[in-house]
């Protein structure tokens, strides 16, 4: 049991740190758009990369460095191009759907009213594709995942012996338990999305985040 929590434990104080994933997450969270699908992926591959960590995956990362280089500089200029994408909506304020998305959610919103955010949320529903194709590429190109969830919680897991699946079990618990939170409540931000102004300045805190992110990501390559 000690070695469960132990897992839940530190699984929670990895992925709870803000980060590319969480955002986009909270983003898709926001919209109720693909909201399961999103909340799966994430936490099936936290728990493949956990698993493989425990297996002894991280041995493989740490005798061969340049897989994690590569994985700094594809996910870098993904974080880069996110982010412009969403700096150009915040400049433009590309997203006042998603303000009558949000408005839709309102119990104060008349039934007349209903139907026209209903077609106006159908007609820019993001496709499923793209949103898979986005997180996949937020949670596998990210090399803090290989570092973190692969590496130490593979090496932390080694030190509890017979148990270390239980620790693995717990890990994966807590992955489980964070991104269905973030997903499906972060719905209840939507009353404070209601104008255009606040989604731009929504998207103008995740480009920062994802420009942020990606430069955070090759500092340590260019200077070592």
């Amino acid at each position: 049991m000690l070695s469960l929590l132990a897992g839940l434990g530190l699984g929670l104080s990895l992925i709870v740190a803000i980060g590319a994933q969480n955002v986009f997450v909270l983003r898709q969270g926001i919209r109720r758009e693909h909201v399961l699908a999103v909340v799966a992926i994430c936490a099936v591959s936290d728990a493949v990369l956990i698993i493989a960590g425990v297996a002894g995956l991280g041995f493989v990362i740490a005798t061969a460095p340049w897989l994690v280089v590569a994985a700094r500089w594809a996910g870098a200029l993904f974080l880069l191009g996110y982010g412009l994408l969403a700096a150009r909506r915040a400049w433009k304020g590309g997203d006042d759907a998603l303000r009558a998305e949000a408005g839709d959610s309102s119990d104060a919103a008349p039934a007349a009213s209903g139907g026209t955010a209903t077609a106006t949320r159908t007609a820019t529903r993001t496709a499923l594709a793209p949103v898979i194709l986005t997180v996949l590429a937020l949670t596998w190109l990210n090399p803090h995942v290989y570092l973190d969830t692969v590496l130490m919680l593979g090496s932390i897991s080694a030190t509890h012996g017979e148990n270390r699946w239980l620790f693995a079990a717990g890990a994966v618990a807590a992955s489980i338990l964070w991104f269905t939170a973030l997903g499906f409540g972060a719905r209840y931000l939507g009353r404070w999305l209601r104008t255009p102004r606040s989604w731009r300045i929504l998207d103008a805190i995740i480009a920062v985040i994802m420009i942020a992110l990606a430069i955070s990501l090759v500092l340590p390559v260019l200077h070592p």
